[in-house]
């Protein structure tokens, strides 16, 4: 277990790391090909400085996110060695797909956009910009095209041949790549990085206002960042709702964790926080229906019935026909060139019982209850901060609207405030949809104790040291260089200096 703990905390540590970089590119890509897109229709010079100076910000956190994902990548095959193996055939193809295509797509454009301002047309720089940030952005879906795929697998069937999940056809691939929380996942981790960028413009540009610095550079920009981050606010709730149905209907034990759900039942409750509660907004939420069923942590271990009269078995009824898949998978293996007949018999046994496969390896029903307390307050934080940035960026725009930017200060310090909120906003996202499936790997399918390498622990601990040492090294050099990007400032007019 200390290999797989280890393991556990650092691919955690990997992932959040990247993920600090991940939603910037996302939000900064939108906000400096409106800028640019200004600069072109309005012939304006001011809108190519401003494009360029987010540019230049933009690139910075690009190279360091860079590294941190290819690392992400490698920890698969030197980690997570039989997960690589079970599902290769599967999980491969969309990281591969992201590669050739989104990646070598948004670093191509990437080098027109940053290096030739006078080397191209005006009309060609921006459709490399748009391009960059579509790139990212097609780059974001295949790679939770990956992970959607371990929340809800769709779309593979399992060859006792090889032991593996395979696709095997075109019409199974297209339902991997628009499996619903795939969808869902994408459209609320690209918005969620919108509100990201956009925050980050709007505090940036606050202290500029404050130093009285840039003044005229700052309101605009300030103005394009609460746009972009607003609208994508707007449908990061939209998003969210989405995600909340599809966790209730494939992940029933991550919405009861993060609601710290003990025993569910009909028009349950939504709890703020404990002791404060909305009558029966959970089950509007997860169901969409005013009185629908929403099944607890003690009913999903003991079994009851759904919404539409269909009997859940229990835990315990999983764990027993998960252990009677994996006895006909060894009885095939051992009897498919002895005795066919046989094998046919184990192999049809397997078919039968191989969804709840992963079962088999749990040595006791309660193993599937994640960690309630840290999925219910990263849930809370998640939404809370959420709300807290998305009046940051509304206020902002009225402030804009009203010539109140002057004035209202302390909106200026909330909006520098709310940058560093919007990344732990992130994590905790990251954490409810992580944490929340434990201890599966591929829900229902692997757990992680399977999923793990041939390692010793002491090898994983060195290298999580290593990696925690190279990324904060990596981190301080990239604060420092943006920090020392937005001391420098824009390049403007004298009257905006």
């Amino acid at each position: 277990m200390d290999v797989v703990i280890w393991s556990r905390i650092q691919f955690a540590m990997t992932a959040a790391y990247h993920w600090l970089f991940v939603p910037l590119t996302l939000g900064l890509a939108l906000v400096m090909a409106v800028m640019e897109t200004l600069y072109v229709v309005k012939k304006d010079s001011f809108w190519k400085k401003t494009a360029q100076f987010w540019i230049k910000l933009f690139a910075i956190n690009f190279a360091v996110g860079i590294a941190t994902g290819i690392i992400l990548e490698f920890e698969f095959g030197t980690n997570w060695s039989n997960y690589s193996w079970m599902v290769g055939d599967m999980f491969g193809a969309p990281l591969a797909i992201e590669g050739i295509l989104a990646f070598f797509m948004e670093a191509t454009f990437f080098a027109v956009m940053f290096f030739g301002w006078e080397k191209v047309s005006p009309k060609f720089h921006l459709a490399s910009t748009w391009l960059t940030g579509i790139g990212a952005t097609i780059s974001a879906y295949w790679i939770l095209v990956a992970n959607g795929w371990m929340q809800n697998p769709v779309g593979t069937t399992f060859n006792p041949d090889t032991v593996r999940s395979e696709m095997a056809s075109a019409a199974a691939f297209w339902e991997v790549i628009s499996n619903p929380v795939a969808v869902s996942k994408f459209c609320h981790s690209v918005t969620s990085g919108w509100v990201t960028g956009g925050i980050f413009v709007v505090g940036v540009s606050a202290w500029y206002l404050l130093k009285n610095r840039h003044s005229v550079f700052a309101r605009k920009s300030l103005l394009v960042g609460a746009i972009v981050g607003l609208v994508g606010s707007g449908a990061v709730m939209l998003s969210g709702d989405s995600s909340g149905v599809h966790a209730a209907e494939y992940q029933p034990m991550k919405l009861a964790a993060a609601e710290g759900l003990q025993d569910g039942g009909n028009g349950v409750p939504f709890t703020i926080v404990p002791g404060v509660k909305i009558p029966k907004m959970l089950s509007i939420l997860a169901t969409h229906k005013i009185d629908g069923f929403v099944p607890g942590i003690n009913d999903i271990l003991n079994g009851y019935i759904d919404d539409d009269g269909n009997r859940v078995p229990s835990v315990a009824e999983k764990m027993e026909v998960g252990r009677n898949a994996l006895d006909a998978l060894a009885v095939y293996r051992q009897l498919k060139d002895v005795d066919p007949t046989l094998a046919a018999a184990s192999r049809q046994m397997l078919e039968e019982t191989v969804q709840y496969m992963g079962y088999g390896h749990l040595e006791k029903p309660e193993d599937i209850v994640p960690p309630v307390g840290v999925v219910f307050w990263a849930f809370r934080f998640m939404i809370g901060l959420g709300m807290l940035i998305a009046l940051v960026l509304l206020l902002s725009l009225i402030a804009v609207w009203k010539d109140k930017l002057g004035a209202w200060k302390w909106l200026l310090w909330a909006a520098i405030i709310c940058i560093p909120l919007a990344y732990i906003t992130g994590q905790c996202g990251w954490i409810v949809a992580e944490v929340g499936r434990q201890p599966w790997t591929i829900q229902g399918l692997l757990p992680v104790n399977v999923a793990i390498s041939s390692l010793s622990a002491g090898a994983v601990k060195t290298t999580f040291f290593v990696f925690l040492a190279v990324f904060a090294l990596f981190l301080a050099i990239e604060i420092r260089i943006m920090l020392g990007a937005i001391k420098k400032g824009p390049e403007v007019e004298p009257l905006d200096a």
